[in-house]
């Protein structure tokens, strides 16, 4: 049904309809509500691109992520995607593979395309962030970056539950793998230091900078030669890939070595043992930031200061057990050996 039609019926010019579709408050409520009734009656849908342009507006969203194919990374885009549609913008996805440069090109190429751009976890310099939040809207998330609103993932409270867990466990041999150069892992690690030395252990760390499943199959290895006991990983896709590791090996998880992960991602309850592992809110953050990128594109809202702080938990799974007599042996015979 065209827009001729519902201003033939609601007796008035089709401008008059467009206004009352793109600038209501120009309207006299009198003919707002004679042309929406028209509307309803005539079945017309506005087109939401000529709304957007009448409004000086692309309809448009954006979002990088350091890697599309993580797990972690496809739950929260799929939660702004959902949150996106449902304020009816269209959303453009893009990954950076983890590459600075990259990410910067992606979002200045997006910048002239969408009326708001979401960030996550975003590696460039706090100078580059501000150039993008002088082209666009911007918010971030799993990054502090002042005069830009953000969504911060406190995993330094489940690092501490989780080396607790291995601690009551009877584990003192704990290896952290840092996966990633980034906020989250700085958290992550921060929070693993803060509870080893409280608990009076010597914090074990190996960095990967890559946190992807190969990253995981290769530091087993590595692990094994730390003398540990029990593994942190930074993510879910790392420590499957150090228990696949372990299994080629011949090593039993958890019966020799205890395994975490973190993002709880569906991977931890496919994995064989189910993965114990620290939740992160992925899909809340995402619909957060989401609005909070929104209040920006209004005008209102999304103050310098605004941080949402969301809570992270363990999820104790089958993959850690305390420390037995194979695990002991083990060591013994790979200090021997060195």
């Amino acid at each position: 049904m065209s827009i001729r039609a519902v201003a033939a019926r609601a007796g008035v010019s089709p401008a008059t309809v467009s206004r009352v579709f793109t600038q209501a408050a120009s309207v006299s409520a009198a003919t707002r509500r004679r042309v929406e009734a028209a509307a309803e009656e005539l079945a017309y849908v506005p087109n939401p691109v000529a709304r957007s342009l009448a409004r000086g507006r692309t309809g448009n969203l954006g979002i990088v992520v350091p890697d599309i194919a993580n797990s972690f990374a496809s739950v929260i885009a799929k939660a702004v995607h959902r949150e996106a549609r449902a304020a009816g913008y269209a959303l453009f996805i893009a990954g950076s593979d983890r590459r600075p440069d990259e990410e910067y090109r992606l979002a200045r190429a997006m910048a002239s395309q969408v009326d708001g751009l979401l960030m996550m976890s975003p590696r460039i310099d706090d100078e580059l962030l501000e150039q993008l939040s002088a082209m666009t809207p911007l918010a971030v998330i799993n990054r502090v970056v002042d005069g830009c609103p953000a969504v911060l993932i406190t995993t330094a409270d489940g690092m501490n539950q989780a080396v607790e867990h291995l601690h009551a466990l009877g584990h003192r041999q704990i290896v952290y793998l840092a996966g990633s150069r980034s906020y989250s892992n700085t958290t992550r690690l921060d929070g693993f230091r803060e509870a080893c030395t409280r608990l009076g252990i010597e914090p074990l760390e190996i960095d990967l900078d890559d946190s992807r499943f190969s990253a995981g199959v290769r530091a087993g290895d590595l692990v094994l030669a730390r003398g540990a006991t029990a593994v942190i990983a930074y993510n879910d896709e790392i420590a499957v890939g150090v228990m696949s590791r372990l299994a080629y090996r011949g090593i039993g998880v958890p019966a020799e070595m205890s395994v975490i992960g973190c993002d709880d991602t569906g991977l931890a309850e496919m994995a064989i043992p189910l993965l114990t592992s620290v939740r992160l809110p992925a899909a809340t953050a995402g619909t957060a930031a989401v609005r909070m990128l929104l209040d920006r594109v209004d005008g209102h809202g999304a103050t310098s200061a605004e941080r949402l702080y969301l809570p992270t938990e363990l999820v104790i799974r089958s993959t850690t057990a305390p420390v037995g007599k194979r695990t002991e042996e083990r060591n013994r015979l790979t200090k021997d050996q060195a």
